[in-house]
């Protein structure tokens, strides 16, 4: 493997979880805005939805035997949480059953906000691997003059 290529790999597994990251911010975004909605597309209460991520070999079988496989990450994925929401009695609601109760969606908003947290700083060490990779391919260049 010539250090181009493990330069671009590296650029490529840090991409690879911005990129996976983001997708994860933006179901939570998803969430934090239906934690309200009680009657979706299916006539049914917004589901909860999580990311599932995968890891994919960044260009099988080009690597040391040592170090094995190198392995980037892909949101491959939504599930959709199937738990029952909350009930709630609003006789008012244009969504109240027969005896004035709704069900709201199953998405809890302080455990969206920390998810959305872990997701950030996820995302943040990402940017920085990302420097990181960046100024030692500097380095090296200035190396090689």
């Amino acid at each position: 493997m010539s250090d181009q290529a493990g330069i671009f790999s590296a650029l490529d597994v840090a991409a690879s979880g911005l990129t996976a990251e983001r997708g994860r911010m933006n179901l939570i975004a998803s969430n934090l805005a239906n934690a309200r909605t009680t009657r979706g597309a299916d006539g049914r209460p917004y589901r909860r939805a999580d990311p599932v991520f995968v890891a994919r070999p960044v260009e099988p079988g080009t690597f040391d035997p040592v170090l094995r496989h190198v392995e980037r990450v892909e949101l491959a994925r939504v599930r959709y949480d199937d738990a029952p929401g909350q009930r709630v009695y609003d006789p008012e609601h244009p969504d109240a059953d027969g005896e004035g109760y709704i069900e709201l969606p199953n998405v809890n908003v302080v455990t969206e906000m920390v998810n959305l947290m872990t997701a950030s700083r996820a995302y943040e060490a990402g940017v920085t691997s990302i420097e990181s990779i960046k100024a030692m391919a500097s380095a090296a260049l200035r190396i090689g003059q």
